[in-house]
């Protein structure tokens, strides 16, 4: 009986097991339609005849196949200038915040620096707590970065979120790592580059993608500190034509009105197509670091 009884409890436990299975992958499946399809939709939208994109439906597939809406947007300069101002924004920006936030969570994570623990609550004020829009706009004016490339990148530059990701991840490697090398001869400095920062490839990858995304996505900033349209990053052009679709296409010398080959309707998509694209290309090369790195940041406070 006993023998019996275990049988039929593995048996509910592996059927239960199934269930679960099972409702995990319609669930997660359903959940992946539901995020895919609105771009999918557009990119599809983007891609069809004025004939079809007036009748509406649904766009599983492109209706008419048609590559001139694509032609005339990328007539407008401001497209052009839009994607220099936010390539070499999201570089520079990249690169800069993801050594500042190295260089800022490396002595944090060790345990005999003077006052540490009171720099670390000054960082996570910082997420709490922000000066606002009006005082950072006084800032940018009064450093001279108004109507300045600069201005898009130096305010998001460090992350106190990410500084605490990379200052867990620095506090799981062993100090006697750290101590051998010393024992070598080697300096705090020299530990860092060569020691730490190698360890440390799926971290840095990581904040390196949080902090591209966040770069390549604002928008918000061009709005506030730059004047000049040609210095405009990508999001805020899109903005742009997105709300004032017929004034920015005549202004690259199309007249949707009288073009026939192209609606209000498909520019809009063409252009939500052509700004997020480039960002969605990138990070099939860190996926793989991707997960590893939050994980690993989270293990240790």
């Amino acid at each position: 009986m006993k023998d019996m009884k275990n049988h039929l409890t593995k048996v509910r436990r592996g059927r239960g097991e199934v269930a679960y299975g099972v409702f995990n992958y319609i669930f997660f499946t359903v959940l992946c339609i539901i995020m895919v399809y609105p771009f999918w939709h557009v990119v599809m939208m983007s891609l069809s005849s004025v004939e079809a994109t007036a009748k509406g439906g649904i766009f599983l597939w492109p209706k008419g196949f048609n590559l001139d809406t694509y032609a005339q947007v990328f007539k407008d300069p401001s497209i052009w200038t839009g994607y220099l101002t936010t390539v070499l924004v999201t570089i520079s920006g990249t690169f800069l915040g993801t050594l500042f936030t190295a260089t800022t969570a490396y002595p944090l994570s060790k345990k005999d620096l003077p006052f540490g623990k009171t720099m670390l609550l000054l960082v996570l004020f910082t997420m709490l707590f922000s000066g606002g829009m009006i005082p950072g706009y006084l800032l940018i004016k009064g450093l001279g970065l108004i109507d300045n490339r600069w201005a898009l990148v130096l305010p998001g530059l460090v992350s106190a979120y990410n500084v605490i990701i990379m200052k867990s991840f620095f506090m799981t490697i062993p100090e006697s790592l750290e101590e051998s090398a010393k024992i070598d001869g080697a300096t705090e400095v020299t530990i860092f580059w060569k020691i730490v920062l190698p360890l440390s490839k799926a971290t840095i990858a990581t904040i390196a993608l949080f902090t591209a995304v966040g770069y390549w996505n604002d928008y918000f900033s061009s709005v506030l500190y730059i004047n000049t349209k040609s210095r405009w990053a990508l999001q805020a052009v899109l903005r742009y034509m997105l709300t004032n679709t017929n004034q920015a296409m005549q202004s690259a010398g199309v007249t949707v009105a009288s073009a026939t080959n192209v609606t209000a309707a498909t520019i809009k998509s063409a252009s939500v197509v052509i700004a997020t694209v480039p960002i969605l290309c990138v990070y099939p090369f860190v996926q793989k670091y991707f997960v590893k790195g939050v994980m690993i940041g989270g293990v240790k406070g």
